[in-house]
């Protein structure tokens, strides 16, 4: 006889329900990226008291997302809609709740007030003004509360969120495109030659704009000659801060990124850098920032430092390997995005016109030193992602009842 034990019909129906209306949850809260940052996204939905059936979407009382220009919280969007309908209602959220008062007042109360019976999180509050307390103040009020429906999706979609309000640092997602068998090809300057497709280019486009800074060295610069912006047309808060590594001052005036400065291109470099130079770069709308440097090049802890105070959550590094390179060893990387293209490397000579080296030996992160890998195919390419490192690490829920 199996030794199998079915769960009981009724528990299976309501795990499903939740995880649906938590799913629901979590796609409103997506639609606060690049709107919500420097806080979390976060979205809420309040389900009518006579309960709520898989996908039944006139059990919806209330629901909202947050914008950290429009102020309010997800939480309290959701009750203003749902008005008296709140009483008894059930509040799934993606994150815990806020007992504490910042630019707004704290979510708990104005839910224990408007009659909520039940709210079902999908994590607890990284900030350690909240951590737990927004959960115990319900619960002390009667409150029935469930925490870790869909943690794991929760936890990826506010990471950034998460390290900068416990690390104070941004976090940091290398991204980098190489051949099928592992090179990072490297195009003569002025030569535009993909490694990856189409459907991978819009997929980073994606990237840049889910990120609050971009992060490249003057090296890639100076070669090919990028934008570096999100072409997305999506609506964000913030343009897309472009941040370059520059410790000579080598950036041109007449360069894409200089020529399009709109008070979004911010150069790191290094004092001994000419004044002359960064006068010119100024005059175009560059911010020039002069800090401490590491073995001749702008100190990497010192860039995310700043980056940090300039509420910057979160960083995409599209770099070449001497940058990459440099933001692993010294333990800066977080999450690696490796897109393998569907073409082979093709050896050849150095250019005799230029000399310029182009293809690299240096290899990606060793995928073994990796966490939580997955993989995702865009158009023929695939994608690699992992962790390097979990911010979350001692705080997993694993669904309870508090």
């Amino acid at each position: 006889m199996s030794a199998f034990k079915a769960r009981p019909s009724a528990t299976l129906e309501r795990d499903l329900d939740e995880q649906w209306w938590m799913a629901r949850a979590l796609a409103l809260a997506r639609r606060g990226e690049a709107l919500a940052s420097p806080n979390p996204m976060v979205g809420a939905v309040l389900v009518g008291a006579n309960g709520a059936r898989l996908g039944r979407k006139d059990e919806v009382v209330g629901e909202g997302f947050h914008t950290y220009a429009k102020l309010h919280h997800a939480e309290i969007l959701a009750l203003e809609k749902a008005g008296p309908a709140a009483r008894g209602a059930t509040l799934y959220v993606n994150l815990e709740p806020c007992c504490h008062t910042g630019r707004t007042g704290p979510c708990t109360r104005a839910i224990i007030a408007a009659g909520v019976a039940r709210v079902v999180a999908a994590m607890p509050d990284p900030n350690p003004a909240v951590a737990g307390r927004g959960f115990a103040e319900l619960r002390a009020a009667g409150i029935e509360v469930t925490c870790g429906i869909l943690e794991e999706e929760a936890r990826r979609l506010n990471e950034a969120f998460a390290c900068w309000i416990t690390a104070r640092r941004p976090w940091v997602t290398l991204k980098s495109a190489l051949t099928r068998d592992g090179e990072i090809f490297l195009a003569e300057p002025g030569e535009r030659r993909w490694i990856t497709s189409a459907a991978s280019r819009k997929e980073v486009q994606r990237m840049r704009h889910a990120s609050d800074a971009l992060l490249t060295g003057i090296g890639t610069v100076l070669v090919d000659d990028p934008r570096l912006t999100d072409r997305t047309g999506l609506p964000r808060r913030r343009p897309l801060l472009r941040v370059i590594l520059d410790s000579h001052l080598r950036l041109r005036p007449d360069s894409r990124p200089v020529r399009s400065a709109r008070s979004d291109v911010l150069v790191f470099t290094t004092p001994a850098a000419s004044s002359a130079r960064a006068s010119v770069l100024r005059r175009a709308g560059v911010e020039i920032l002069p800090i401490p440097s590491h073995e001749g090049r702008p100190d990497l802890r010192e860039v995310l430092a700043e980056l940090a105070r300039r509420d910057i959550l979160s960083v995409l590094l599209e770099a070449g390997p001497a940058l990459n390179d440099a933001a692993l060893a010294a333990g800066l990387v977080d999450k690696v995005r490796l897109f393998y293209g569907s073409r082979s490397a093709r050896r050849r000579a150095s250019s005799a016109r230029s000399g310029a080296k182009v293809a690299s030996r240096r290899r990606p992160p060793d995928l073994a030193t990796l966490s939580r890998m997955r993989l995702e195919e865009f158009g023929p390419d695939v994608v690699v992602e992992g962790y390097l490192h979990d911010v979350y690490e001692g705080h997993t829920v694993q669904s309870q009842a508090l």
